[in-house]
């Protein structure tokens, strides 16, 4: 199994800087690069802003300069633009660029609005909050609800980390040369709108990119169910979190062994084995533990029991809460991968405090623990030991109800089971998840999803 789509990079704002500087330094200029996201931002207002007058506003460092560049060329095209701005250029390259517009620039404070916004104030570089008069300029220029274009990203957002630091939500976001975290991460990414890659010129590279659409390969005549993946789930306290599992693994795998889930409404093909019994079974090619396991003594004995084994595993739920950073050293010798699905609440039990963005403290979980860590939320992040990691898109807010984690779960452990990296297993997953879900449509129940992953896999076909 691959990733088929080309990867599509997020950069730090320091990576972006970077990746600016290495075109810098095989000939390209501040000011042509400045002249290539102006143009693009005039395009994109070209576009869809439907002929209507335009109002940019320009703050002092490049993102204002970028706002300059798309008034010259919207006036070229004959688009009723004005321009203003807050605080004077203060970059060569942003004064040269005002110099060549040759129209009046108006205080922002004194701008009437319009029916098209471009936001040029402020770009990656804002690690603080806005100030308590831009802010209120700011909402009395949309107040009517402007066509908002963002130039990079929403003024008032920490490209960085994602967090609102009293932004105006855009209606498109032109992302200049590569998204940055705050285009994925919540929540900035929902004060972003559309969000569109420019080509300004620069080759973007990074470890951490955009999940996409995964190929999964239809079984060949050498197939059979065991080949496809034998998957063992251990149930618990509450049965029904691991058939949940067991129905969502079943439609991936070719083989699936469930302990603990007598007496549940599972497809006949699910095989009903004691949990010795898978424990020993060296066909199975993955396990999974921890939906409805339950926190006390015995789940803990049987939680250590699985992870003396020697095949791959699949931790959720309260597998998650009964481990401790004891664990992550034996954790972290072992030869065979774990994949670990915590949700906000599980993550801090299990990791604590940790710094920086989400996809920061993803990481930091991968490496610290040894496992591939898929942070679900709205804004998912899978994160590999090594430093990669990918974020998903925003899935169906529907997602946001009990059980649909331990449906994940189950898709993971089946991907695994097939003999697939466990960070391509983790990432595929998340993106079948989703589809899932979507094709379910509104006011699902995790007991639906399952029987939408067909659909989602013939997708990836």
């Amino acid at each position: 199994m691959r990733i088929s789509e080309t990867p599509v990079p997020i950069l730090t704002a320091a990576e972006m800087l970077a990746a600016e500087r290495s075109a810098m330094a095989q000939g390209e200029t501040v000011e042509t690069l400045m002249d290539r996201a102006g143009r693009a931002v005039a395009e994109a207002v070209w576009r869809f802003g439907g002929g209507r007058p335009v109002l940019i506003l320009c703050g002092p460092g490049n993102n204002g300069g970028d706002g300059y560049v798309a008034a010259r060329y919207l006036a070229k095209r004959g688009v009723d633009v004005r321009v203003a701005a807050f605080g004077l250029p203060g970059t060569d390259a942003s004064r040269a660029a005002r110099e060549a517009w040759a129209g009046p620039v108006e205080a922002l404070e004194d701008a009437d609005d319009a029916p098209v916004l471009v936001d040029a104030l402020f770009g990656t570089g804002l690690a603080r909050p806005l100030g308590d008069t831009l802010a209120k300029n700011l909402a009395r220029l949309t107040e009517r609800r402007p066509f908002t274009v963002a130039v990079d990203v929403p003024s008032g957002v920490g490209s960085d980390d994602g967090v609102n630091l009293g932004a105006v939500p855009a209606h498109l976001t032109l992302a200049l040369g590569a998204l940055k975290p705050a285009h994925v991460l919540q929540p900035a990414a929902a004060l972003c709108g559309i969000v569109k890659v420019a080509d300004i010129g620069v080759t973007a590279e990074s470890k951490v990119s955009l999940l996409t659409r995964p190929h999964i390969q239809e079984p060949g005549p050498e197939s059979h169910k065991y080949r496809r993946g034998l998957v063992g789930i251990i149930g618990g306290e509450m049965p029904g979190a691991g058939a949940l599992s067991a129905l969502a693994a079943i439609r991936i795998a070719g083989y699936v062994l469930v302990s603990g889930m007598d007496g549940m409404a599972l497809p006949h093909a699910v095989v009903h084995r004691p949990c010795e019994a898978i424990l020993e079974d060296r066909r199975v090619g993955a396990l999974l533990v921890g939906p409805g396991l339950g926190r006390g003594p015995e789940a803990r004995q049987r939680l250590d029991q699985i992870l003396e084994k020697s095949c791959p595993i699949v931790l959720d739920a309260d597998a998650l809460m009964l481990l401790g950073s004891d664990d992550f050293p034996e954790m972290k010798r072992r030869m065979s991968p774990i994949v670990m699905t915590p949700h906000a609440g599980e993550f801090a039990a299990l990791f604590g405090d940790l710094s920086g963005s989400k996809i920061d403290r993803a990481c930091a979980a991968a490496k610290i623990s040894g496992s591939v860590i898929v942070f679900k939320g709205p804004d998912t992040v899978i994160a590999c030991p090594d430093g990669r990691a990918r974020v998903a898109q925003s899935g169906p807010g529907w997602l946001a109800t009990a059980g649909t984690g331990d449906v994940l779960a189950g898709i993971v452990a089946a991907l695994l089971a097939s003999g697939r990296t466990p960070y391509d297993s983790a990432s595929a997953a998340v993106w079948l998840h989703a589809e899932a879900a979507r094709l379910a449509g509104p006011a699902l129940i995790a007991d639906e999803i399952p029987f939408h992953i067909p659909a989602a896999v013939a997708a990836c076909l």
